[in-house]
């Protein structure tokens, strides 16, 4: 689990730890959860030795839940490219070191938390728009990639989740942790290359790219 000091993919921890999964988390904090079947690596997603950090673990399942947001400062544009190397570079360097291991085993589940912002042009915050279009893009690539190769690689888009990454001053149908640690556990046992949830936010999301789009001509 990449990115479980809060938020969601805390969450997502402490379920599987109820449902009985052992659990490595990795952050650039400490998680703060203890259990016998939990060990946690404090280290950042941006550090040069992140992927020796996480090669050596052998995971059946692996989410990555590392995600920044940085709002736009024409100044000063070093926060643009944080948020690209933690939300698309960072997911890269975990998808280096964990999916050949898993080709090689024939089976596995990479889960990539992207966004509805794939979709956008977002002069707010142009690198969290741009990271999360990547990511999406990447992650659909290598479930194609994958497929039959006994290993699955699924792409969940969020519209706004009840976390301190909900930045904006409006959030429509804001969901809770907990409604998001839900889809995220069906994804586990279902294994869908992508789902976009809430799909009203989804198809809200498709007309905002439209209309953007048509202003920039």
């Amino acid at each position: 689990m990449i990115g479980n000091s809060d938020g969601i993919g805390r969450a997502v921890t402490l379920r599987l730890l109820a449902e009985g999964w052992s659990v490595t988390g990795v952050s650039r904090r400490d998680s703060g959860i203890e259990h016998e079947r939990y060990e946690h690596r404090v280290v950042d997603v941006t550090a040069p030795d992140y992927p020796k950090a996480i090669g050596d673990v052998e995971a059946d399942l692996c989410v990555y839940a590392a995600g920044v947001g940085d709002a736009l400062d024409l100044g000063d544009l070093s926060g643009q490219t944080y948020v690209l190397q933690v939300n698309l570079i960072g997911a890269a360097r975990t998808v280096e070191a964990v999916i050949p291991g898993m080709v090689a085993r024939g089976a596995g589940h990479f889960i990539g938390l992207s966004s509805l912002a794939d979709v956008w042009i977002s002069p707010d915050a142009p690198g969290y728009a741009a990271s999360k279009a990547g990511l999406s893009t990447y992650l659909l690539g290598l479930s194609q990639a994958v497929r039959g190769r006994g290993v699955a690689v699924t792409t969940v888009r969020f519209g706004f989740v009840d976390t301190k990454m909900a930045k904006a001053p409006r959030t429509p149908l804001k969901i809770p942790v907990d409604e998001a640690v839900d889809v995220l556990m069906r994804c586990v046992q279902k294994r869908p290359a992508v789902v976009s949830y809430p799909r009203r936010v989804s198809v809200a999301a498709r007309l905002l790219r439209g209309v953007t789009r048509a202003t920039l001509r």
